[in-house]
């Protein structure tokens, strides 16, 4: 019998296929691409099997990850997998052209580098800058460098940590010499490129008049740059004004975004933070301990594109221009040598010290570019020098302008402007190894010039307290203990000066947040964008589901700016926070708002997180560890429960500056300096048991106290009696923590604590670093292992070049077994228009 008999269908179907040899083919092309379609990711990702197994892989055709470049296909997002030979092609090529746009730039950026003397000449070409050398060289080593290779000058001169070196020469051989010998020459693993350095005109002109000039006590002349020239008429002698345009633009610098429509800028925000985030599933999924299934969150990423969470959108700025209520314009020269008040152009260790003004910056107000012209032109005929950021020698530094809005009044978007009531100058100078008849003399003409920009402007500016800041340091962020004076200026038309008693304390403006009156001092935070804050906290708290039954902790609190908008939607606040300072000016702030059911503990968050949990969250209630004995027997039933609950750490934390800080985020700081009769805290305070609210060096408030606490700490201390501190813990049913630290993240012992304490059920991560909120979550959200290791820091030199996930990823193999975190939903909230920041918050629950 024949094989067609046997088997008709197999021979039908034989027969089929020859007369239709394509029907076969169409169909399998079809479930291809089906299969594309269905998953956006296909041949996205080199397989790593198949290249472990030279070329080989078990899965076939059928493997969703490409098998060779050729396979490779472009993302969703037009990127190319960073393992692939196209990604590294073009890396390599952005960085070429960033480093070729860097080194353009650094031809014209240092205005500091060169003195008088080096001035006069480099007008002549005998100065040039020396782009791509070693950061951890000095001058010596510069100097070494140039007599290697044959190469004569006058003088080097390097500053380490910097990238660029500068050499005069002294004769055009000498500079045809170097330029051959130098231009190009592999230095490390960098090509030496060899630029030329601008003049400072305005310091050339006046050269003559150098002699007149008096000097500081050092025997450096003080120059007065500008005397009776135009800056008109300064740039049209300019021979070198073309290369002003190769240099780079303050506005592209401060707001790199603002060429974009702003709803550009929200996409361009939105799509930055899902690459940030879709790193916080990749890495917890890294690690997840071996034998521990993975969390249902990871394993339905894939559903959204990757995300460990929704990304529900970005929550728009209510103001787009001219947002910004604090403006820090640094004090230096401009490209052409300029006395001028501004942005700096770019990094210092890039060799970047030329400032310009910021009369194109988008994000600034009028009120504030105004200040800042004043001052500039001020500057014009001063007799003293400006900050010197190579020599750190000089007196002018930096100009900050604060703002302050008025209350119930709606917002003009055409003319934010007319919102500001009050407005703050704080001037920041060096006053060492000055006269300090020259320094009153120069104060006195600074405040008439303020006084008299203000008031005869038109519109008349609000001016309402002039500060001075006496800062040493070389970088301009100054400590929170930096001595602050105040400064009387002439009151409008009636001439009048303005003389307080206090005059530290008079120092202040006053804002508003959701109907809150705040008070802000001089050096204390808050929020650039006002509205828009106001807009953040309400999403924190819509999201942590408050109400009259729940207990609020705000960690890393500040001086309370979250806690007290949420205080009228709970039934009590606890607020954690480091600085002393800060915790007074929350506790200032609450009794100016009239609200009583906020409690703030100072003391670092990884120090007395534990404590304050025990205390509020376990059974018994414990009563608080700083309180006398004798005072709790006799007060116990008199304790008041309308005060506020307030504690103050005797200990001064110096670790912190509020100016640019993350953590002094606050209001109302009062100043060290106020006049306080000092009292002995053994008096009234007891030394307390050691408990986690105890100093954060280990002593008791007396010990503290002796080593030198300051009066107006001494004084809150006082004021803070056993009534405050005695009042019985209530417990809760719901426990809620909004966290807000600073860039750095939380600490490791803070992450640990929340998440071994199974009450806290809900968690709100303020984030103004979405790569630390990453790097926490990790930590947070990730199963525990079985059998935790011991750290040990044998290797922390190999920890120190690791990325915050990967020491994430490491820290949680030691976590203790607790039930973790799943990432819930997350919001943008646009702080900073025009700019690639912006605000993160995360709702995590378990």
């Amino acid at each position: 019998m024949s094989t067609e008999t046997l088997h008709p269908k197999l021979n039908c179907q034989d027969s089929s296929e020859q007369l239709n040899p394509t029907e076969k083919r169409k169909r399998e092309e079809t479930d291809t691409t089906s299969t594309e379609q269905q998953n956006p990711l296909w041949k996205t990702t080199l397989c790593s099997y198949f290249r472990r197994n030279d070329g080989s892989c078990s899965h076939g055709e059928t493997c969703r990850y490409a098998h060779g470049e050729s396979e490779l296909r472009v993302r969703p997002d037009n990127t190319w997998d960073p393992t692939s030979e196209r990604a590294k092609k073009l890396a390599k090529k952005d960085n070429d052209d960033k480093g070729e746009n860097a080194e353009k730039c650094n031809d014209v950026m240092m205005t500091d580098a060169l003195d008088d003397e080096e001035c006069s000449i480099s007008g002549l070409g005998l100065s040039k800058c020396l782009v791509n050398l070693p950061m951890k060289w000095s001058s010596d080593n510069l100097r070494c460098f140039l007599k290697g290779n044959g190469v004569a000058f006058k003088s080097a001169k390097k500053k380490k940590g910097m990238a660029v070196g500068f050499v005069t020469l002294e004769n055009a051989e000498q500079v045809k010499t170097a330029v051959k010998e130098l231009d190009g020459k592999l230095v490390g693993n960098k090509n030496l490129k060899v630029g030329d350095v601008i003049p400072r005109q305005f310091e050339r002109k006046g050269n003559s008049a150098m002699s007149s000039l008096p000097t500081n006590q050092q025997g450096e002349k003080q120059t007065q740059a500008g005397d009776g020239l135009d800056s008109d008429e300064t740039e049209a002698e300019d021979p070198t004004g073309d290369s002003v345009l190769k240099g780079r633009c303050v506005r592209d610098v401060v707001t790199p975004l603002a060429k974009m429509p702003y709803a550009d800028q929200l996409e361009h925000k939105k799509s930055s933070l899902t690459q940030t985030l879709k790193r916080l599933t990749r890495n917890a999924r890294k690690a997840c301990p071996t034998g521990v299934s993975l969390p249902e969150w990871i394993l339905k990423a894939r559903e959204i594109g990757g995300l460990p969470c929704k990304l529900e959108g970005i929550i728009e700025s209510p103001l787009i221009n001219g947002y910004r209520n604090k403006c820090e314009f640094s004090v230096g020269y401009s490209v052409l040598g300029k006395p001028t008040v501004g942005f700096q152009l770019g990094n210092f260790r890039e060799g970047v010290t030329a400032v310009e003004e910021p009369v194109d910056c988008p994000n600034v107000s009028s009120i504030a570019c105004k200040y800042a012209a004043i001052f500039q032109d001020f500057l014009q005929q001063s007799k003293l020098p400006i900050w010197n950021r190579l020599n750190n020698t000089g007196f002018w530094r930096q100009l900050t302008v604060r703002e302050g809005r008025m209350p119930g009044k709606i917002v003009e978007v055409e003319n934010p402007n007319a919102n500001s009531s009050e407005v703050m100058l704080i001037v920041q100078v060096s006053t060492l190894t000055f006269d300090d008849a020259l320094v009153s003399n120069e104060l006195q003409g600074l405040a008439k010039a303020f006084a008299v920009g203000a008031f005869g402007s038109s519109p008349t500016l609000p001016l309402t307290a002039l500060v001075l800041q006496d800062h040493t340091g070389i970088s301009n962020v100054a400590p929170a203990d930096a001595p602050l004076r105040v400064l009387p200026f002439s009151s409008g038309e009636s001439g009048s000066q303005q003389h307080t008693d206090n005059a530290i304390a008079e120092a202040k403006i006053h804002d508003f947040i959701n109907g809150l009156k705040f008070c802000i001092s001089p050096t204390a935070f808050f929020q650039v964008n006002t509205l828009a804050a106001e807009k953040l906290y309400s999403l924190a708290g819509d999201w942590a589901s408050l109400g009259p039954d729940t207990l609020l902790f705000d960690v890393c609190c500040g001086t309370g700016t979250i806690g007290l908008t949420l205080a009228n939607r709970v039934g009590m606040v606890v607020g954690i926070e480091m600085n002393a300072s800060a915790v007074s000016d929350a506790q200032r702030n609450a009794e100016i708002n009239g609200i009583k059911n906020c409690r703030f503990i100072c003391g670092k968050a990884e120090d007395v997180m534990g404590s304050v949990l025990k205390e509020y969250l376990a059974s018994p209630p414990k009563v608080d560890g700083i309180r006398d004995t004798e005072e709790k027997n006799n007060q116990e039933n008199s304790a008041s429960t309308e005060k506020t609950d307030f504690i103050v750490n005797a200990s001064e934390t110096d670790e912190e500056s509020d100016i640019g800080s993350e953590n002094g985020k606050g209001m109302c700081i009062a100043p060290d300096t106020t006049p306080i009769e000092k009292i002995d805290s053994t008096d009234s305070i007891a030394e307390p048991e050691k408990t986690g609210l105890e100093c954060t060096n280990g002593k008791s408030l007396s010990e503290s106290s002796a080593d030198g606490i300051t009066e107006s700490e001494t004084q809150l201390m006082k004021s803070c009696s056993s009534e405050n501190l005695t009042t019985t813990v209530q417990h809760f049913k719901n426990v809620v923590a909004i966290v807000d630290p600073p860039r750095a993240g939380l600490h490791p012992t803070v992450i640990k604590l929340l998440r071994t304490n199974s009450r806290m059920r809900r968690l709100v991560y303020i984030s103004c670093n979405p790569e630390s909120l990453v790097a926490n979550a990790i930590e947070l959200c990730t199963p525990s292992p079985d059998e935790t290791e011991k750290g040990n820091n044998k290797n922390n030199i190999r920890w120190r070049k690791m990325s915050s996930a990967s020491l994430a990823r490491h820290r949680t193999k030691s976590m203790p077994i607790s039930e973790p975190f799943r990432p819930v939903k997350a919001m943008a909230v646009d702080l900073f228009p025009h700019s690639p920041h912006c605000e993160l918050v995360m709702l995590l629950e378990r």
